[in-house]
């Protein structure tokens, strides 16, 4: 149990430092004049990542749950996902938050990661890092109750995000 708590914290802190550039590019955003789109969206995606990272080391604390090869594997999909933000961080530079926001002068990133995979901030990134969460906690209930509200909330701002931007393409 300690063991998978103690990585869970990691990822947190992990997030959480995203969370402090994504906040630093957004004030820089907002200074250059961008709008935001999905503002209530974003305070939902918000709450329910935490809350979803919050059930997982709820369930590894009451079914005192040990590391093991399901848990390895869940560490494997973090990483992977957290190598794939900073890539997606890289690439897009300045204009990625972890909200929706529209420069005036919007320049779309056309890199070979943007062609070939649609939304891979979402599918690359978040949706991996929620299931590796799940298995590296082994919370069977949240991987089967709360990935599939977050979906829900994902989905929508997926929708939002590409309604912002449709007058881009």
């Amino acid at each position: 149990m300690t063991m998978i708590l103690s990585i869970l914290i990691l990822f947190f802190i992990i997030r959480l430092l995203f969370l402090a550039v994504s906040i630093k590019h957004e004030k820089a955003l907002i200074a250059k004049g961008a709008t935001q789109y999905g503002k209530t969206n974003s305070t939902v995606l918000a709450v329910v990542h935490t809350l979803y990272y919050l059930a997982c080391f709820i369930s590894v604390w009451i079914f005192d749950t040990a590391f093991n090869g399901i848990s390895l594997i869940g560490t494997l999909m973090v990483t992977a996902s957290f190598v794939i933000l900073a890539l997606i961080i890289k690439q897009l530079g300045e204009i990625w938050t972890v909200k929706i926001y529209i420069l005036p002068e919007h320049q779309i990133n056309r890199s070979w990661l943007f062609k070939t995979f649609r939304h891979p901030n979402y599918f690359l990134n978040i949706i991996p890092e929620l299931i590796g969460i799940a298995l590296l906690c082994q919370a069977w209930y949240v991987l089967l109750i709360g990935l599939p509200i977050y979906l829900l909330v994902l989905f929508k701002r997926i929708r939002q995000e590409e309604q912002a931007m449709a007058t881009l393409f």
